[in-house]
């Protein structure tokens, strides 16, 4: 079939190659704004330089606007024209002023790019190309320009207006409207813009530097949500003081405020100023929130704080270098949770992470390097690889260099690049410069897709003393990319005595940079037990000849939690693949390494839940050459079993052991209800008679939504009559709170039910489901596609469903479709008859007139690859 008839245009493929500096540059903006949702008018006022001898005119870019006038230099002029979308003018000689007026319609804004309505207020996404959407710019992050802004409106029903920067002057004007004046002296570039107006309230604080200067904080809601602001503001205090201990960096205003809106396709924009998030990372009570959910507003805070350096005074040249500022400031915010509470728990979850999310993608069709060299839509490359595999190139660098001659590279590259857009060239070549090491070989990593793996085994004569260990490293193939060159990894080793199971060597790093490498180790007295890739050095896929028993040790003895915990899941990942693919396997071990887990008293209750949760279906999964979705189901639901089973007493324990009230946010008591939920779940696998009350009680008695959505969660797995009771409790409490209500409907959306697929399908009629809103479309939508038995179902129903909600939604929000279509883009490790489907799907969202940009690149590409 011709997979491009279904676009009005052929796609236009970017190239990282083709890029060339500004023609020209704009070093001021003033914008003048007549807010209203219906029609909005936007005045801009450019100065423009052109940037070196060319006669070019100058292109500004647009997208979905009126325009009204154009004039240079205080004159009309006519001579403008549009191509496509964009402006251009004419120009001779080197300075301007341009002035443009528009119109644009925020309340029919339903792609939530530029300038939007979202309950009853006004608000702006530009990050990537959105400013477009609000004026006509040279809309491209190295166009740098100081931001003036006036904004008029309506007193009553806008009476707060915020843009980035420091605030200027505030008046009334006739007629119940007013206008308040903003100014951001800092260069940025146009995707930084922000703008708020509406009814909000505040929760205020203020933060004192290090050098003295006292900045005002502010957190913006409606009224009815200022009490689930405290812990985002405390998030924000901690962020700040980190930045400047840890990294040196204080911050540059005299303000600094945060919005909270419910409409957003994003987690949080870092819009410099005036940071814009999704509600969903801002409010928080016990009552509403999970410890996840806790966890995750600090993280996210942090992040976009991190940005004000790491994203804002540097920003990144063009979209090819976005791994610059993301895969940096993930790093960074990574950093911060670890020292909020157990290091080790947090790198847990950021490997569990990226293995859930970046490694598909590596081994998918959508495959592309961290800093990739093409791209049709850029909204497409806000992706795993970007983010968490762009924060693991960092942390690799950090680990090669060393604490000390890391934070000088850093150093370097905030005074050096500071008030510019730089590369990912430019952060290496500053942890060259300040290390004196030769990262040469390592920018393969920016530019090679695909996960590498390791192969790894040891030998050992008895009685010679010395031990061999034998290491090979290959890069699978990726789209495009069929011939990998080795790359360079930094792997954090140590090896074990089997019988005294004490340390026979200190930690060691090893620079693997060869397809092969043999190394030695000496004064080995007894069989040695391999621990490898400790703290999970590289982000990579090890294979090893360790056995069972081997496994098994080091769950128990290993002196690196990762590795502690690494050993203890490719133990019941070995287990449970060869369940998938046998029919059955032998479940001792991996009872015997749960119990000695759970019976340490030296191991804190938040590691202990980590390490003895089973490995996901999708994760076993990826071990398959093919995947069998009913296969592993089965294999995984017997282990869950044997384990609940065997290990009942040691489960009723861990559950009795943590109390129930009252709720305090801390690392040691979410440890503690962490473990005490992984226990239920253990426990309801028994089947045993009293579990489903159990959970029922605790569902009803607790005072904290961690506890509840844990215990509802039980229930809507299973088949119990306080299943139903459960989600209609739930519902009549929360059904006025959308946030809450997303975890209705995920809940429901992942639940490992034969019949989830039709519930799923019901839900998406229910009265308080809409695509419209992402965070709901996610909740529903998203979390069936990675339900993995649910969505897989052999007649391909969830396969028809995903599509019919993805062509819908195009409709809609092209970015929110485009980032749900993965799951149906792996069809080829699948059986050939879930594939034919999945394939079917595909080509049906691909033919569909009128399909967007970012739909049709994420289908075209999952087809063809």
């Amino acid at each position: 079939m011709d997979i491009q008839h279904s676009l009005a245009q052929p796609p236009v493929v970017i190239l990282r190659e083709d890029y060339r500096p500004p023609a020209w540059l704009v070093p001021e903006t003033r914008l003048v704004f007549d807010l209203d949702a219906h029609a909005t008018r936007v005045h801009a006022i450019l100065s423009v330089t052109r940037n070196g001898d060319h006669g070019e005119p100058l292109r500004l870019d647009g997208a979905g606007q009126t325009p009204l006038s154009v004039t240079v230099d205080g004159i009309a002029i006519d001579d403008w024209r549009l191509e496509g979308e964009q402006l251009v003018i004419p120009l001779s000689g080197g300075q301007h002023r341009v002035e443009t007026e528009v119109e644009i319609a925020p309340d029919r804004n339903t792609q939530l790019m530029g300038l939007y309505a979202s309950g009853g207020n006004l608000c702006t996404q530009c990050e990537a190309e959105g400013f477009r959407r609000i004026t006509y710019f040279p809309d491209r992050p190295d166009v740098l320009s100081r931001y003036a802004v006036r904004m008029t409106a309506d007193k009553a029903r806008y009476p707060v207006l915020l843009a980035n920067g420091d605030p200027i002057a505030t008046g009334d004007l006739d007629g119940g409207r007013h206008w308040a004046e903003w100014n951001d002296p800092f260069p940025k570039p146009s995707y930084l813009f922000a703008l708020v107006a509406g009814d909000l309230a505040v929760n205020r604080g203020t933060f004192t530097t290090r050098s003295g200067r006292e900045v005002a904080l502010g957190i913006w809601v409606r009224a009815a949500d200022l009490a689930k602001t405290d812990h985002a503001l405390h998030a924000l205090k901690l962020s700040m003081a980190w930045d400047e201990r840890v990294y040196g960096r204080e911050y540059d205003l005299d303000v600094f405020n945060i919005v909270a809106v419910d409409d957003f396709n994003f987690g949080a924009m870092e819009n410099k100023g005036l940071n814009i998030f999704n509600s969903r990372y801002i409010l928080a009570d016990a009552d509403t929130a999970t410890d996840h959910d806790y966890d995750g507003i600090a993280a996210v805070v942090a992040h976009e704080y991190f940005h004000n350096w790491s994203g804002n005074r540097i920003t990144c040249r063009d979209w090819f270098q976005l791994s610059l500022k993301e895969g940096f400031t993930v790093y960074r915010d990574q950093g911060f949770s670890a020292d909020q509470g157990s290091a080790a728990v947090k790198r847990i979850e950021d490997v569990r992470s990226l293995r859930a999310a970046q490694f598909p993608e590596d081994a998918g069709p959508l495959s592309h390097p961290v800093r990739p060299d093409a791209y049709q839509e850029i909204s497409n490359f806000y992706t795993a690889t970007i983010y968490n595999k762009g924060a693991e190139l960092i942390r690799m660098m950090a680990t090669i260099l060393g604490p000390a001659a890391f934070r000088a590279a850093t150093d370097l590259y905030f005074d050096r690049f500071d008030g510019t857009a730089a590369t990912c060239e430019d952060f290496v070549a500053c942890m060259e410069e300040a290390s004196g090491a030769d990262l040469s070989q390592f920018r393969l990593w920016y530019g090679q897709a695909g996960t590498p793996r390791v192969s790894a085994s040891i030998d050992h004569v008895a009685g010679g003393g010395r031990a061999t260990l034998r290491l090979a490293q290959r890069v699978p193939p990726t789209p495009g990319q069929p011939t990998k060159r080795p790359m360079v990894l930094p792997l954090k080793v140590r090896l074990f005595g089997a019988e005294t199971a004490t340390p026979l060597t200190d930690e060691r790093l090893i620079l693997l940079s060869d397809a092969d490498e043999t190394l030695v180790f000496e004064g080995v007295t007894e069989r040695p037990v391999l621990s490898i890739n400790r703290g999970f050095s590289a982000p990579v896929i090890v294979e090893s000849d360790r056995s069972a028993a081997d496994l098994a040790f080091l769950s128990a003895h290993d002196d690196d939690p990762f590795a502690r915990y690494e050993a203890m899941q490719q133990l019941m990942l070995d287990t449970l693949v060869a369940g998938a693919i046998e029919g059955r396997a032998d479940h001792d071990a991996v009872i015997a390494a749960v119990a000695h887990t759970l019976d340490d008293p030296d191991l804190d209750a938040a590691f202990v839940a980590e390490a003895v949760l089973l490995p996901s279906d999708a994760f076993v999964g990826d071990q398959l050459a093919l995947v069998d979705p009913d296969a592993i189901f089965r294999a995984r639901e017997a282990l869950r079993r044997d384990i609940g089973v065997q290990l009942q007493d040691r489960w009723r324990l861990a559950y009795d052991r943590a109390p129930a009230v009252p709720y305090v946010y801390s690392p040691t008591e979410k440890g503690k209800r962490r473990l005490r939920n992984v226990a239920l779940g253990y426990l309801a696998a028994t089947d045993a008679a009293d579990v489903a009350a159990l959970a029922f009680e605790q569902f009803r008695a607790a005072d904290n939504m961690t506890d509840r959505q844990a215990a509802l969660t039980t229930l809507v797995n299973g088949d119990a009559e306080e299943r139903q009771a459960a989600l209609d409790l739930f519902y009549a409490r929360y059904a006025d709170n959308a946030l809450v209500l997303d975890k209705w409907f995920q809940t429901q959306a992942l639940a490992t039910r034969d019949d989830t697929a039709a519930v799923v399908t019901r839900l998406a009629a229910h009265a308080d489901f809409s695509l419209a809103n992402p965070n709901r479309a996610r909740s529903l939508i998203g979390a069936f596609g990675v339900n993995q038995r649910a969505f897989h179902q052999a007649d391909g129903a969830g396969y028809r469903f995903l599509a019919d909600q993805l062509i819908a939604l195009d409709q809609l929000n092209p970015q929110t479709a485009a980032k749900l279509l993965p799951p149906l883009g792996r069809w080829r490790r699948f059986d050939q008859g879930r594939a034919a489907l999945m394939r079917a799907e595909l080509e049906r969202i691909v033919a569909t007139p009128g399909l967007s940009r970012d739909l049709f690149e994420q289908a075209s590409k999952s087809l063809e690859a």
